[in-house]
């Protein structure tokens, strides 16, 4: 992916974008070649962190932990920490629950994935929100959750895949280095020969070709 087509991708993708009463997002859409996506071991599903964020509001971090790797998460800047048991009270008050998982991801010490799973797995998975293991640093694992994105391949009949990149409201640098960041984690998994092309789309805009 050449810098200098992307930034001439992206600045053209902006200057089309119009006036809307919202902020609308960015995403990556990337065409594939030569790789059957029906196939367990070539499918894509893979946790990105941008480098930039997503440059609109952040996601919450919602820790599923007992009461010491909890409090330590809460220091390192979880906003919501969960203990087990108040997994199934969430799951009894669905409104309750829907409202907490669109607005944030889910770190899970290891130990309590299981139960995470159970309780919230049916309204996670059809999100791509299904709890990740807080393992290592507790505040680098916060600050990735709350600037990665998740890319997954759609099956062998539709050889695509796409990710949020951004917002409209960042620079075209800020957008190339989140862009690049996913294509180069896309490529380090599925090969660079496997992508066919490359397109920028705002929410409401017409796509525009990148590579």
């Amino acid at each position: 992916m050449e810098r200098k087509k992307l930034l001439e991708g992206i600045e053209k993708m902006l200057e089309e974008k119009g006036s809307r009463k919202f902020t609308q997002s960015v995403e990556l859409v990337l065409n594939f070649r030569g790789i059957d996506f029906s196939k367990p071991e070539n499918r894509l599903n893979l946790d990105i962190a941008l480098p930039n964020g997503k440059g609109g509001k952040e996601p919450k971090v919602v820790v599923i932990a007992d009461a010491d790797m909890g409090a330590t998460a809460k220091k390192a800047g979880a906003d919501k920490v969960l203990s087990a048991d108040e997994l199934a009270e969430y799951k009894a008050d669905q409104p309750k629950l829907k409202k907490l998982v669109s607005e944030s991801v889910f770190l899970a010490q290891p130990n309590l994935i299981g139960q995470v799973a159970k309780n919230f797995g049916q309204f996670l998975a059809v999100r791509g929100k299904m709890a990740k293991p807080l393992v290592g640093n507790p505040e680098n694992a916060i600050k990735a959750a709350k600037r990665s994105v998740r890319l997954t391949s759609k099956g062998k009949y539709m050889p695509v895949a796409q990710a949020l990149v951004g917002s409209e409201n960042m620079d075209a640098k800020e957008l190339a280095e989140n862009i690049e960041a996913v294509y180069d984690a896309v490529k380090n998994k599925a090969g660079a020969s496997s992508v066919k092309s490359a397109y920028l789309k705002l929410t409401m805009g017409k796509a525009v070709q990148v590579m």
